[in-house]
């Protein structure tokens, strides 16, 4: 009897645990529900972002890629144009030079017209005095060149008098007279130099040798032709070996 009674106590004990159970379960169970659609609702919202993002972005993207398209035909375009650009101030700068070569061109034409108009000539004129200027100028050189001789000749003259009239007058060379050597022989102590009667060198001048700008020797003209001359050392005017290529220049330069 009493396992009668212990086992109902029991019985109704555990169907008492059950209702408490199912009461707090049933409690929750609207919760548990709202819970549920909300993150259902949010999955499907979150899902329609997400199509629509990717739909944005897939545009976004070729939106992209037409830009950088349209971006590389300008930098292109501009390339392109700065090339023209160049090429068209080069030539507005030939173009620019080329006015001005003309513009001074018919400038100095126009004065040459003035000036020949200014004159009352005539063409014939014109020609006569320009071959008259001609044979006047291919004059004027042969005489300068007559003067050159003569004044050659008549300083070898004046030399030449001066041995006996002062025997201690010395050849007066030109001051700008300099040359080198040719050739030198130290048994004979005479040496060839490459200046002669044409750049105004005279028998008996006395031609001072250096060398680096340290006097060598002396020497003395002994024989003149047309483009060089022999000389001779000076007795006791000898520094130093002469060698080719020493520089000459005058012992007694005219003034």
């Amino acid at each position: 009897m009493l396992l009668r009674i212990s086992l109902i106590i029991a019985i109704l004990a555990g169907l008492g645990a059950g209702v408490v159970s199912y009461l707090e379960v049933s409690d929750k169970i609207p919760a548990l529900a709202k819970q549920r659609d909300d993150e259902h609702s949010a999955k499907v919202t979150a899902l329609g972002d997400l199509s629509k993002t990717k739909t944005e972005l897939a545009k976004t993207k070729n939106d992209l890629s037409q830009t950088k398209q349209e971006l590389a035909d300008t930098q292109s375009e501009r390339d392109k144009a700065v090339v023209r650009a160049d090429a068209q101030g080069k030539r507005a700068d030939e173009l620019t030079d080329k006015l001005s070569k003309v513009t001074t061109e018919r400038d100095d034409a126009q004065n040459s017209l003035a000036s020949y108009k200014a004159t009352d000539l005539t063409p014939e004129q014109v020609f006569k005095l320009s071959k008259d200027l001609k044979s006047a100028r291919a004059e004027v050189e042969v005489v300068n060149g007559e003067k050159v001789v003569l004044f050659h000749t008549i300083s070898r003259l004046t030399n030449e008098l001066a041995k006996y009239v002062g025997p201690e007058e010395f050849v007066k060379l030109r001051a700008d007279l300099h040359g080198k050597i040719l050739v030198v022989d130290p048994k004979w102590d005479f040496v060839v130099i490459n200046v002669g009667e044409d750049q105004g060198v005279i028998s008996q001048g006395e031609m001072l040798v250096s060398r680096q700008g340290k006097l060598v020797a002396k020497v003395v003209v002994r024989s003149v032709q047309k483009d060089r001359c022999i000389a001779n050392l000076v007795p006791g005017w000898k520094i130093g070996e002469m060698t080719e290529g020493d520089d000459v220049s005058p012992a007694h330069p005219s003034t």
